[in-house]
């Protein structure tokens, strides 16, 4: 039997499994479900192992667990690492959801629930591949092994020490994402670049007491009106950030990548229209694509400070704050940017109050991949026997970290093989996942393995 007959003698069986999968509230963000993340690992433990894949094991991080495991029979051959993440997002609200988040239900050829499409029906098709094959050959064509982690929806903040722990353990010559997506239905994609970013927050504070503004206004310094004057300093007419230092390390977009980027489909009205606004904004010299897929950004996220009720309230705030982001590209180090940022803001406060900067726990540095690399022409290949086209050359203006934490320690570059999509409401009520991606993630694996073990 090929693996494509067992792969359709198997499609009932691979759905009920999903299904009990999905139903696990495996959400990593709250300390409630923490027994049910260690349930999902439980879970995926126990599926890897049925699938014939071999030293699996529960591995502490100090944080949600890791699944490992592998099958390293294929001596000569590369090794491969495969990845992905059993976490989900929170749920809520709850009200938005036309059925219970954990209770899946399949409907015109999509399930929903949480986790549906990020990661659970994305991370699963591995596993199944690999069943597929070594039940219809008795062998892989190569050596894999697995790494699941349960922390991804809350920054992997233990992944980064655990991968540096276990370097000799998780050793491969590539590593495969199955936390991903492509371009639509019927256009596949390569992802070869992920922002970073860095997260801050500015304290402005002025008087010891919030003070009278009849009183007091005009003699002393207003600390929202400083930290409206420190915000404005950080950008330029033309868009560009004015920190210093802050491009230095950036690397350009060459004309051929530019020209690729073209090469996928932009409607700007249709995408103003979805948003809701009558313009677009960015960096001047850019194209909406390649200032969200290729240049960094400086975002204020929110702002706070006085009087916030009905009503007037006549006073002067002791103190006023805001939170910013900043998403990070090719070869920028987030701590060099929140140094920088920093500087900036001492420099720029005004006289009259004390502006300090603490960093936030987002941190990720960004990801970028050689298009021609020999795992993302091996991916081609396959893309293009299973679309019948060509992909787009794309990269996300989202963070992976784990793409970098894996090159940085491993020496390893990681390709984004999955089969999401961006209609699919990841991390939004009524979050689903297509059975045929389900199916095609299954198809795509078996075919990548046996072309990596074979690479021209």
């Amino acid at each position: 039997m090929s693996w494509r007959n067992y792969l359709d003698a198997q499609q009932d069986r691979f759905l009920a499994e999903l299904l009990d999968f999905l139903r696990i509230p495996s959400v990593s963000a709250l300390p409630q479900h923490a027994g049910d993340v260690q349930r999902a690992a439980d879970w995926v433990a126990a599926r890897m192992r049925a699938a014939g894949i071999e030293s699996v094991q529960i591995l502490p991080t100090g944080g949600h667990p890791v699944v490992y495991g592998d099958w390293l029979h294929a001596p000569g051959k590369p090794t491969v690492l495969i990845y992905g993440h059993f976490d989900t997002q929170p749920a809520d609200p709850y009200e938005l959801w036309d059925s219970p988040p954990f209770e899946p239900v399949v409907r015109n050829g999509q399930v929903y629930a949480r986790g549906a499409s990020d990661d659970k029906g994305n991370m699963l098709p591995p596993i199944l591949a690999v069943e597929a094959l070594l039940q219809s050959e008795g062998t892989l064509p190569l050596n894999v092994k697995f790494l699941f982690e349960g922390q991804e929806e809350i920054g992997s903040p233990q992944i980064p020490a655990f991968v540096a722990a276990h370097r000799e353990l998780l050793a491969c010559d590539l590593a495969l994402s199955s936390d991903g997506g492509q371009w639509s239905e019927t256009e596949p994609a390569i992802l070869t670049g992920l922002r970073g970013g860095c997260g801050l927050q500015i304290d402005v504070r002025g008087p010891n007491r919030d003070l009278h503004s009849g009183i007091y206004g005009g003699a002393v310094q207003n600390p929202i009106h400083a930290l409206i004057t420190i915000l404005a300093s950080l950008r330029g007419p033309d868009r560009r950030i004015l920190v210093e230092g802050f491009y230095d390390a950036v690397v350009p977009l060459t004309d051929n990548e530019r020209r690729r980027f073209a090469a996928a489909p932009f409607d700007g009205e249709a995408y103003m229209e979805d948003l809701g606004v009558e313009a677009l904004w960015g960096e001047a010299g850019y194209t909406p694509r390649e200032r969200t897929w290729a240049r960094p950004t400086l975002e204020i996220n929110g702002v706070w400070g006085g009087f916030q009720g009905e009503g007037v309230k006549t006073v002067l705030p002791a103190e006023a704050h805001a939170k910013i982001t900043c998403r990070l590209v090719a070869n920028q180090d987030p701590a060099t940017i929140l140094e920088l940022i920093s500087a900036h803001v001492a420099k720029h406060a005004p006289p009259g109050v004390m502006a300090a900067v603490q960093p936030l726990r987002f941190l990720a540095k960004p990801y970028l991949m050689p298009y021609d690399h020999p795992g993302n022409r091996a991916a081609r290949e396959i893309l293009v026997e299973l679309y019948g086209r060509e992909p787009y050359e794309v990269r996300s203006g989202g963070s992976i970290p784990i793409c970098t934490v894996l090159l940085e320690e491993l020496g390893a570059y990681t390709v984004n093989f999955a089969f999401g999509l961006e209609d699919e409401r990841q991390h939004s009520p009524n979050e689903f996942f297509r059975l045929s991606s389900f199916r095609r993630g299954q198809e795509g694996y078996c075919m990548l393995l046996e072309r990596l073990a074979n690479p021209e």
